[in-house]
């Protein structure tokens, strides 16, 4: 995107981008399924011949960042690569592959008088998308929107201006070669927090906010909005780990693994781990082993009392564990050690600080359907990784978010979460009596 363009969307007031989103919002809510996934195809297609300028931009970004002593964190959320960027076009042609949700009709009946009802289910209109970083977010978010049939408002940080506003460019070029109509997807590149106001108080166009980024975005949101506000991606994660699960050396090198990939595969998003629970007795059985693995890939431990002695008694760095250290999304190469006398204190701590992502390595399945039945999070799982509360790896193609509220939505949400649904009435001249 140009100067001029970049400095004509700014000139754009809120109320008009919506507007416009709200026109497309009609257009794109009765394409048929093969003019969405051919777009998509397209999209995937140009970000792969476009991405010398969209790695030029990101590394603007990135420098930029960098200048401004933004956390390490949020700069390798903020960064891509060739990898990642291909990882992104393949991500838009799985979602061009996934079924499409919209028309899908549910529960036909006919009823006594001779009216035949069904719900049909539907876009819901018009997202705003506010979020930090991750500029993958910009094609994610367009990409479910998109194949869902509604028109989206993106609103990336003050540190992604280059990348979004490139990303944003290529896309709406791609769309318009398939007959998009204007206005399907835009971003808002002004960083005035009166800009981001504006758009939480447009209920009368648009339908959904979904905020991707830190507890202090979501609040801001939540307090602000007349927009109805979808929460996610902040939340504590946990695992704990049961001594069934590590009485053997094939046990310990496998929870290893699955606990090194937990924290260390990516530390700086929402589904990395924040706080490993575990029993004296499986601390003895398995801690050393695991912690020298997480201590050879950069990860600072912090144990409390009795975790703390084992792991000094093996010459282990680690630090002691404050309170706060408990219930902290850490987003980087830090992870809190605690002690639980079994399930069910285990249980306990979850309950108290946790709602995103919770896991259990057990042998024992009445443990694990106990741990499934007992916590109440977004995604709860059994001997894997945390990091498959995903909607990648899911099987959704991609997410918006992941939310962590319970009404409409929860988990990772791709297509069906991004639609809902209409009552279809179809009569004879029937009157109510």
């Amino acid at each position: 995107m140009t100067t001029a363009e970049v400095s004509a969307a700014v000139r754009l007031s809120v109320r008009q981008i919506a507007q416009a989103a709200r026109r497309a919002g009609r257009i794109l809510g009765v394409l048929s399924t093969e003019q969405k996934n051919a777009a998509l195809n397209a999209v995937a297609a140009a970000l792969r011949s476009h991405a010398a300028d969209i790695l030029a931009a990101n590394a603007s970004d990135v420098s930029a960042a960098r200048a401004a002593g933004l956390a390490e964190s949020l700069i390798d959320r903020l960064s891509l690569t060739p990898d990642r960027l291909e990882a992104i076009a393949l991500d838009v042609e799985n979602v061009a592959r996934l079924p499409d949700p919209v028309g899908e009709t549910l529960g036909e009946a006919t009823r006594p008088n001779g009216l035949k009802v069904s719900r049909r289910r539907v876009p819901l209109g018009v997202l705003g998308v506010i979020y930090e970083a991750r500029p993958n977010v910009t094609v994610d978010v367009a990409t479910l929107a998109l194949k869902s049939g509604n028109a989206v408002i993106l609103r990336g940080g003050k540190e992604t201006v280059q990348s979004n506003a490139v990303l944003v460019q290529i896309i709406a070029e791609a769309l318009s070669k398939h007959g998009f109509p204007e206005g399907a997807v835009q971003v808002i590149s002004d960083p005035d927090r009166a800009r981001l106001l504006e758009l939480l108080k447009l209920d009368d166009l648009v339908d959904a906010i979904i905020p991707r980024g830190g507890a202090g975005l979501h609040r801001f949101c939540v307090e602000n909005a007349t927009v109805p506000v979808i929460v996610g991606g902040v939340g504590v994660v946990h695992l704990y780990l049961d001594a069934s699960y590590v009485r053997d050396a094939a046990g310990v090198q496998s929870a290893a693994e699955i606990i090194l990939n937990s924290k260390a595969q990516r530390p700086s998003v929402c589904n990395a781990l924040d706080t490993l629970l575990l029993t004296e007795e499986s601390a003895r059985l398995a801690l050393p082993n695991v912690a020298r693995a997480l201590v050879s890939a950069g990860v600072e431990l912090r144990a409390d009392a009795f975790t703390l002695a084992l792991l000094e008694s093996e010459n282990i760095p680690a630090v002691a564990a404050a309170e706060s250290d408990y219930g902290t999304e850490f987003l980087s190469l830090t992870l809190s050690l605690k002690t639980v006398a079994g399930l069910d204190e285990a249980l306990d701590f979850i309950a108290e600080y946790g709602n995103h992502t919770d896991a259990i390595l057990t042998r024992i399945e009445a443990q694990a359907e106990a741990f499934v039945q007992q916590v109440d999070s977004a995604a709860v799982i059994v001997n894997a990784s945390t990091r498959f509360n995903d909607g990648g790896q899911l099987g959704l193609g991609a997410e918006v978010a992941v939310s962590t509220q319970k009404l409409h939505a929860r988990g990772p949400m791709a297509l069906v979460e991004l639609t809902t649904m209409k009552w279809v009435v179809r009569g004879a001249g029937q009157v109510r009596a």
